[in-house]
């Protein structure tokens, strides 16, 4: 179990460092009026959803 969590922390570091040079994808919503921006980050959420999912599910295999 405690390589298990290693190996997700793992993860999330490479994830982390990889979104801070991907940033915004095609089809995120941005609106911007003035001082105020809001994002909508719909198309980054199905993605991560999508990775989840098959990462839940290889796990889930392997147990």
């Amino acid at each position: 179990m405690g390589k298990l969590f290693i190996i997700i922390g793992i993860l999330l570091v490479i994830i982390g460092l990889i979104w801070t040079f991907i940033g915004k994808l095609p089809g995120d919503i941005v609106i911007k009026k003035g001082n105020f921006t809001m994002y909508f980050p719909i198309v980054t959420s199905i993605v991560i959803s999508i990775i989840l999912s098959l990462l839940f599910f290889i796990f889930g295999r392997f147990r």
